[in-house]
């Protein structure tokens, strides 16, 4: 077994732990991230704004990535394909 293999197998239950917390919370850390982009947004006084918003919009998507990839749904806007198997 090499190196990476013993990796992956020790850090499997932490992976399965904190996707089921972003399955159960994803709401909420969503929210965390608006909040903070906004909070960020306004201190630049928009300065930053689209960088902002992707940041922000690609942590969603590895929010959604982790929250489902056990039971093959998908909560992604319009346009968002889903995480590949």
């Amino acid at each position: 077994m090499g190196i990476m293999d013993t990796l992956k197998a020790k850090l499997a239950p932490a992976r399965e732990k904190v996707s089921d917390l972003a399955h159960q919370h994803g709401h909420k850390i969503e929210h965390g991230l608006d909040k903070a982009a906004r909070s960020v947004d306004h201190r630049t006084k928009g300065k930053y704004s689209d960088r902002i918003e992707s940041g922000t919009g690609k942590a969603k998507q590895a929010l959604d990535r982790l929250a489902h990839k056990d039971d093959g749904t998908h909560k992604g806007g319009e346009g968002t394909p889903p995480p590949a198997s």
